[in-house]
């Protein structure tokens, strides 16, 4: 496969999901406004959604923050005024990419009680969101258009706050990258799906250059990046560390769909859970065994499923009509 091919694969492949992103935020939007509802009556609750520490998991409901019980996730949901297209929290730190207009959209980072602490405006369609497992680090990363090298229009914008020193990373771009052994530069580096250690400075996330795409690991302080292994998009490490789950695009070519996937960071060695399914996201651990992750229906409406981590047992719904989960505790 030439470069040309595989650049022409990478555009091709972003400007599909990038029109994917669009068609849904504003399907999402218009289903919203036509029934008048922020939260579907028949599972929410008159409970206040708290991102407190707790056996909770935090999702997206009809474009909403809300929270379900971990014991019972397909049951009643408690669900808050609060807007989102993302959402993800740890340690009582939470984030909400809150969308101002139809193409306006602004990084809030909240508290345990959901007070906004700090809004950061963000460019472009949102796509993913992190936060450490300190709640001292947040990352989001967003479709965006108009960069020259891009010929489909689109390509992504990653970001990081220190949420206790204010630093503000708008763009890992500017991180100087080391692919191999030597220093990398050119025009069309890309990076999504950041992922923290629990050190709160080194992180992982996917670069894309020339066609192909690398897991790297970062270090925020030094403002530098390394590419570990290919074929490794939209990262997730693991509660221990140890594993980081993974879309794996089949046969390195993302037109032909994702299989989530399972790194072992010691020896490199990939595990493929029971979801055969092809998977358009950043999964979350529920725990160390598990993987939640969202599926589209024949609708284009969003489900959160679940599958063990390790290759075993089968995939299970977690919570329908829901999106971006995250384990509160």
């Amino acid at each position: 496969m030439t470069q040309r091919t595989r650049i022409t694969i990478l555009v091709a492949a972003t400007a599909v999901l990038a029109a994917v992103a669009v068609a849904y935020i504003n399907l999402a939007a218009h289903r919203t406004s036509a029934s008048g509802n922020t939260a579907d009556p028949l599972t929410a609750t008159a409970d206040r959604a708290t991102l407190a520490p707790g056996p909770r998991l935090l999702v997206v409901s009809n474009r909403h923050l809300a929270t379900v019980s971990r014991e019972d996730p397909g049951g009643p949901r408690t669900v808050a005024p609060l807007e989102c297209v993302r959402v993800y929290a740890a340690a009582g730190t939470g984030v909400c990419i809150r969308p101002d207009s139809p193409w306006s959209y602004h990084l809030v980072v909240l508290d345990q009680e959901l007070h906004e602490k700090r809004a950061v405006p963000v460019p472009g369609l949102p796509n993913r969101a992190r936060v450490s497992a300190s709640g001292r680090m947040v990352a989001w990363t967003t479709f965006v258009g108009g960069d020259s090298y891009s010929g489909g229009g689109f390509s992504t914008r990653t970001g990081i706050l220190d949420t206790r020193t204010g630093a503000l990373v708008t763009t890992l771009e500017k991180f100087a990258v080391t692919r191999g052994t030597r220093p990398y530069q050119a025009a069309d580096v890309n990076f999504w799906g950041v992922t923290f250690t629990a050190d709160d400075n080194r992180f992982y996330a996917t670069m894309s250059t020339a066609g192909r795409r690398y897991l790297v690991e970062g270090d925020f302080a030094a403002r530098t990046v390394r590419t570990l292994k290919e074929n490794v998009e939209c990262p997730s490490l693991s509660p221990d560390g140890t594993r980081i789950a993974f879309k794996q695009a089949i046969g390195a070519d993302p037109t032909r769909g994702w299989r989530l996937s399972v790194l072992e960071l010691a020896s490199m060695r990939v595990t493929t859970p029971a979801e055969t399914r092809s998977i358009d996201d950043q999964a979350a651990w529920l725990d160390n065994a598990t993987l939640a992750y969202t599926v589209r229906n024949s609708s284009g409406d969003p489900d959160v499923w679940s599958a063990p981590a390790d290759g075993s047992g089968a995939p299970r719904l977690l919570v329908p009509g829901a999106e971006s989960p995250a384990a509160l505790g």
